[in-house]
């Protein structure tokens, strides 16, 4: 599958810079969001703001952006399913071959000590739908978790004409529900010690 247009958006900016410019040198359209977008105009990558393409604004202090039919759509639809397709052009959809996302840093901001609110925000949903979508269409969709596979990810595209190979999306996709796995594990095991919520229900 040939890369044309990535979702970028990651709290861990560790090696995304030398990725960001590989994808622009290979006209790879990028998306992105709020943080990641900024910092993606620092460097000199042209990317477009997710609201941009969805129509939609973030809203919800940013509880609410990617997930949108235009975000999902593009991710999930089968290239090989007529149905499909003419509900992606019935809609305006486009195509997502990338997703390039690591998650809200839950166990780090609990890890050094955190109020309860603030734990709470710290659980991301729409980093987790993104890449759970991705890797169920692994056939078509490349997703990018960890930084150490920037790499791979880099070479593959270089040896293959911008493509990635199905092999390459499988194990990535494998990577995806052992790090959800993990990540709703953290997030149980937090809100299991927790006993006292009156202060948090309070308005």
């Amino acid at each position: 599958m040939k890369i044309k247009r990535a979702i970028i958006s990651v709290s861990n900016k560790e090696g995304l810079s030398d990725l960001a410019h590989f994808l622009e040198n290979y006209q790879v359209e990028i998306l992105s969001t709020g943080g990641t977008k900024k910092y993606l105009d620092s460097i000199g990558v042209n990317c477009i703001e997710i609201s941009s393409y969805t129509g939609f604004p973030e809203i919800m202090d940013g509880r609410v952006k990617t997930l949108h039919p235009k975000v999902h759509g593009g991710i999930l639809n089968l290239r090989n399913n007529k149905e499909h397709q003419r509900a992606m052009e019935e809609h305006n959809i486009k195509h997502i071959d990338m997703i390039v996302v690591n998650l809200y840093p839950f166990k780090d901001v609990v890890g050094k000590g955190c109020d309860f609110a603030e734990a709470i925000e710290n659980i991301d949903i729409g980093g987790p739908s993104m890449i759970r979508a991705a890797a169920k269409n692994f056939k078509y969709v490349t997703v990018v978790t960890d930084p150490e596979d920037y790499q791979d990810v880099m070479d593959v595209m270089k040896a293959n004409e911008g493509a990635t190979t199905e092999h390459l999306r499988f194990r990535l996709a494998k990577k995806v529900f052992h790090l959800t796995h993990d990540y709703d594990k953290a997030i149980f095991d937090y809100l299991s010690g927790v006993t006292q919520l009156q202060d948090y229900f309070i308005d």
